[in-house]
């Protein structure tokens, strides 16, 4: 098989094998999807859409619009899910640059919407957070970079990866937009991680960052400010600052162990419960199926992550594993943030549930990223053996 390969490469004919039986290839394989894979993202849409329906109040109109952005998030995915490795990191920096330009779009031309500048309109046919695009454009980039030098990686390549991060972290920052900005950081420094560092060298890393938060709390605006402080003592502010993390957790522990049942949730029917149907869409979840049916989600979103690992592993170009495990990595903080915020263990940073929320360039985003990731399995299937 190795010296049929090496024929191969060199334009000489490759005889069949031996039996004259050829190897066939399944359905999947030639869509270049992992079946399992796909099996719990739709049972975790559906099961989302059963959970929107309930949040918006029975909108069948949100329902129907998440559905279709879903569709779209699916083509997006099986669209990638055709291109090899090499060809995405060919990509990388043009869609890095082009993320760039659209931050900086923003900055000057952006819409301005409940007290943040973070989208471009084009009238009449879309508007979204550019914002979005560069969690999967940073770690495309980071790890092509990381891929062309020694790993693990020395300081040189070290102070690349900075410089690569601090550009639109910046400009996200700056919309204001903490949340995403540290989302976009955290997919870059995955990426990094992978990559093999010492702990050392990871230990030096914590304190410098450890060091800087009174820096980083100085240049926090206002409203952020009041969200730390609002964690840290919800019942400082009831009805003002306080009353989200006050009507989530108390959404969630009304539901007790099997939850008051769907459509029967009262915080989130009433209307006591704010952004039901986007950040705060797991106290719906808690309030209406209960601690079991948390877990249930759980399950789904570890296993998901569990095999998206798997997959990356298995990768057989550097690129393959350090871009894979990055986009799983962040997709489980995704998870965890959201469920931390929503539960008061973490401030409040307007993270929305993964592929349960109510949003298209988020949704459109997190399948872009699971079709780069089975682009790296089926090219690793397609390899000769």
């Amino acid at each position: 098989m190795a010296i049929d390969f090496v024929r191969s490469l060199r334009g000489h004919p490759v005889r069949p094998p031996a039996s004259g039986i050829a190897r066939r290839t399944s359905f999947w394989q030639r869509m270049h999807v992992d079946p399992w894979l796909l099996g719990m993202l739709l049972v975790l849409m559906c099961s989302g859409l059963a959970v929107l329906y309930s949040a918006s109040g029975e909108n069948v109109h949100v329902v129907t619009a998440q559905a279709i952005r879903f569709g779209v998030a699916w083509a997006v995915m099986l669209v990638l899910a055709q291109f090899s490795p090499a060809t995405l990191m060919r990509w990388a920096l043009p869609a890095y640059l082009a993320g760039l330009v659209m931050l900086v779009a923003v900055e000057i031309l952006g819409d301005v919407g409940m007290g943040a500048q973070r989208w471009l309109v084009i009238p009449g046919v879309v508007r979204f957070q550019p914002s979005e695009m560069m969690k999967i454009a940073m770690p495309m980039m980071v790890a092509a970079w990381l891929s062309r030098h020694e790993l693990p990686p020395n300081w040189r390549a070290l102070a690349g990866c900075a410089l690569l991060i601090a550009l639109p972290v910046g400009l996200i920052a700056r919309q204001p937009d903490l949340g995403t900005s540290l989302l976009v950081a955290a997919a870059a420094v995955f990426v990094i991680l992978l990559a093999g560092l010492s702990w050392r060298f990871i230990g030096v890393m914590v304190a410098l960052a450890g060091a800087a938060l009174p820096l980083l709390w100085m240049n926090m605006h206002n409203y952020q400010r009041q969200r730390v402080l609002t964690f840290l003592d919800p019942e400082s502010d009831p009805l003002g600052a306080g009353w989200n993390i006050i009507q989530s957790t108390t959404a969630i522990g009304s539901g007790g162990v099997w939850g008051k049942g769907w459509l029967e949730g009262t915080q989130s029917q009433l209307e006591f419960l704010p952004e039901r149907h986007t950040d705060f869409i797991v106290a719906v979840l808690g309030e209406e199926f209960g601690l079991v049916g948390m877990l249930a989600f759980l399950l789904l979103y570890l296993l998901i992550v569990a095999r998206g690992l798997w997959l990356a592993g298995a990768a057989q170009d550097t690129f393959g594993r350090l871009l894979g495990g990055g986009i799983m990595l962040t997709f489980f903080i995704y998870v965890f943030v959201n469920i931390g915020m929503v539960s008061g263990i973490l401030p409040v940073v307007g993270v929305p549930l993964p592929l349960v929320s109510y949003g298209g360039t988020s949704s459109v985003t997190l399948m872009a990223g699971f079709g780069i990731l089975m682009a790296v399995n089926a090219h690793r299937r397609l390899l000769p053996r």
